[in-house]
């Protein structure tokens, strides 16, 4: 009985490490992509507020846009430092914000 015991706490055990990799790499993959995808929106964003300002165009429209590309910066630090899940919120009210400043355009 002691060796059954001792199989199954060793299957237990390595099912439960690979199990805390599997979970480490998924919780990698979310930080980089809400970094790299807070970093790109941001730099779309800033693009879009130049390009915009450059225009006749009411302040509003590249204000927004500007606004939009620092709520994203902030959610690539933010998704950086772990926190993905306030990110990726803050990444959809960004882009929001830019697309609200669109539809001043």
């Amino acid at each position: 009985m002691d060796e059954k015991a001792e199989e199954h706490a060793e299957d237990y055990a390595q099912d439960t490490a690979e199990d805390y990799e599997e979970a480490a790499l998924d919780a990698r993959r979310a930080r980089w992509t809400a970094t790299g995808t807070g970093a790109l929106l941001a730099l779309v964003g800033l693009a879009a507020s130049s390009l915009r300002l450059t225009a006749s165009l009411p302040v509003l429209v590249p204000g927004a846009y500007a606004f939009g590309a620092a709520v994203c910066a902030f959610a690539s630090v933010l998704g950086a430092r772990g926190r993905t899940r306030r990110a990726l919120w803050l990444l959809i009210v960004g882009v929001m914000v830019m697309a609200l400043g669109d539809q001043f355009d």
